[in-house]
């Protein structure tokens, strides 16, 4: 006898195999029991038959209780009457443990309740779907930056500065001096693209904003892309090629976990370059038309984005914001210098930003005028300038936010459901 995973059952069908996992429901008609059982992989129903089975396995089906950990053994086949397509016979059963009486049921609970027991609701259908969506995204992330000549490089968690602003920094001590958590590996990684060509880094970034919206995390997932000799136009065609390309894949290989969300496909399936443009003076003209009180030198909140993407049917990229309300290391447009070669697309559905970038600027004195016109502390910048001083050479690059691309997939209406354990303003736990 076989021990596999439910997901490898079509490759034993009218064979003998062993499973382990979960019995999540318990159902008898008193001379079957009808096991829901699940390993990670997938799910399936087992049928126990009293009067095929020894009289030592029925007794230990009437001790099971939901989420009771099993050994099962039988044969497997197709069924299409079943909920999962499949079910299997069961001709032996082995307990491993008999769960307590699980507090999450099939009724009505409140979202504290279920952020409370995040550990236990991650093994909903919903959740375990949306894990598996993000687990899909991450990894063609990763192949499409592969196929694209990008090498995959890490930046420090743990940073001397901000890159930023100061306002939404965590801060921890460091030894004898003041350390703070990374908002992003973006300084980082234009030093390994000048060693490397063309790079990427992904892990976890930290913002300390006091906001409770439905987008924001305080800890989040964020994967960097920066590029030498690629420029404001070319850094922009490979932002939608890989939005494009991860959601066409994912479409692909998730097809059953978006059912199961009951996501509306329809426009994910429009995803694809050209995305819309729009840029940043455009912008304020559209909503200060529609009534919102936005002025040329204001940043785009989430109502302000979700205004602007709403009637879309893909991406749209927001660009040349104005200098002043961006990051000091934004390559000014030559066309107009109070204006920066950047970008922000904003996803359909009211999903708000995903994606941020700039041509980033490769010119030691403005550089220097920029750290001096944003009063960042020069010294803390010195490794940063030496970029410039040592071979500069033109680059750009982005961050995209694995969360909100993630909750824009699966349709899900807050980003805490996208990571398995959320760090909210007001949740620390589990």
């Amino acid at each position: 006898m076989i021990n596999i995973v439910i997901s490898d059952i079509p490759k034993y069908l009218k064979k003998e195999v062993l499973l382990k996992g979960w019995v999540f429901n318990v159902r008898s008609s008193g001379s079957v029991f009808f096991l829901q059982f699940r390993d990670g992989s997938g799910r399936l129903q087992a049928i126990v038959s009293k009067k095929e089975v020894p009289a030592q396995i029925w007794e230990a089906c009437e001790k099971l209780t939901g989420e009771s950990s099993v050994e099962l053994s039988g044969t497997v086949k197709e069924e299409p009457r079943s909920p999962y397509g499949y079910e299997m016979a069961v001709k032996s059963l082995k307990i491993i443990h008999i769960a307590d009486s699980y507090p999450i049921s099939k009724k009505e609970h409140g979202t504290e309740f279920l952020m409370d027991n995040r550990h236990l609701w991650l093994r909903s259908p919903r959740q375990i779907a949306i894990l598996k969506v993000r687990d899909e995204v991450i990894w063609q992330m990763r192949k499409f930056f592969k196929d694209k000549g990008f090498i995959l490089t890490d930046s420090p968690i743990l940073t001397p500065t901000s890159c930023e602003g100061t306002t939404t920094l965590f801060k921890t001590d460091y030894f004898d001096t003041q350390a703070y958590l990374a908002q992003t590996g973006q300084l980082y990684i234009e030093a390994t693209a000048a060693a490397l060509g063309r790079v990427y880094d992904f892990g976890p970034t930290f913002r300390a904003e006091k906001s409770k919206t439905r987008r924001h995390l305080t800890e989040f997932w964020m994967l960097d892309a920066e590029a030498a000799f690629v420029e404001f136009e070319e850094n922009l065609n490979i932002q939608e090629e890989l939005v494009s390309y991860v959601v066409q894949n994912v479409l692909i290989e998730k097809k059953d976990e978006l059912e199961l969300l009951e996501r509306d496909t329809a426009i994910l399936k429009k995803v694809k370059p050209p995305f819309h443009r729009m840029k940043y003076s455009e912008a304020v003209t559209k909503l200060q038309k529609a009534g919102y009180e936005i002025s040329e030198n204001d940043d785009l909140g989430g109502d302000e984005e979700t205004a602007l993407s709403k009637d879309l049917d893909k991406p749209v990229f927001i660009t040349h914001y104005p200098s002043k309300i961006k990051s000091f290391y934004m390559k000014p447009d030559p066309e107009n210098p109070n204006l920066v070669l950047n970008n922000d697309m904003i996803a359909p559905e009211g999903y708000g930003e995903l994606v941020g970038g700039s041509q980033r600027i490769d010119d030691l004195a403005t550089l220097e005028k920029k750290l001096k016109e944003f009063k960042l502390p020069r010294k803390d910048f010195e490794w940063y300038l030496d970029l410039r001083r040592y071979g500069s050479f033109p680059h750009s690059g982005f961050g995209i936010g694995l969360e909100r691309t993630v909750g824009w997939i699966c349709g899900v209406k807050h980003v805490r459901e996208t990571i398995p354990f959320p760090r909210l303003i007001n949740r620390l736990n589990p």
